[in-house]
């Protein structure tokens, strides 16, 4: 592996082990066995390695996600299998979450977050929603809205306080008291 190569899978590790603000230029090197110069010369800054890491982290989160969704399954199942996931890749969330922070101050993790959330939106309206790829934009964009703030909620829930975070059936559940 090259030095950008190791540069990414040392911001990967970072962000993973001590989030975007308390990772320094100088972790990157150490842990990628780079110097400090070679940080600027692949990617720019720091700030450009952890927003192509934190990128490369969102994709990989959004392919957890659409997994966990499946397919032919039931409400619950979905709701178990995101709960299992969260559960299993909680810095992968917390590093999403913290992302969020970043937004105001950096178009790319803005623009990267938008784009994530269209597509989270669109899966979510599929398989919670049952709305077909061709069902009305309008439509999948509000009910695949609705369920991406119930995975935030949820997800949150699950990283803070999983003792009193609700269960897959208490969400389906409760979800089915709300009109879309």
């Amino acid at each position: 592996m090259g030095h950008r190569e190791n540069l990414l899978t040392a911001a990967r590790d970072c962000l993973l082990r001590v989030g975007y603000a308390r990772t320094t230029a100088r972790d990157l090197a150490a842990a990628s066995g780079a110097n400090l110069a070679s940080i600027n010369y692949h990617f720019g800054s720091k700030d450009g390695l952890l927003t192509r890491a934190l990128h490369d982290l969102n994709t990989e989160w959004g392919e957890l996600l659409f997994e966990a969704l499946g397919e032919g399954d039931t409400n619950e199942a979905r709701w178990g299998r995101i709960i299992e996931s969260i559960q299993a890749n909680r810095q992968l969330w917390f590093v999403n979450f913290e992302g969020v922070a970043y937004l105001q101050h950096d178009e790319r993790i803005r623009e990267m977050n938008a784009q994530a959330q269209q597509a989270a939106r669109t899966a979510l309206a599929r398989a919670f929603g049952g709305l077909a790829p061709d069902a009305d934009p309008a439509r999948v964009r509000i009910v695949g809205a609705h369920y991406y703030s119930l995975l935030v909620g949820v997800a949150l829930q699950w990283l803070t306080d999983p003792d009193q975070a609700p269960t897959a059936a208490e969400i389906v559940a409760a979800d089915q008291h709300v009109a879309v």
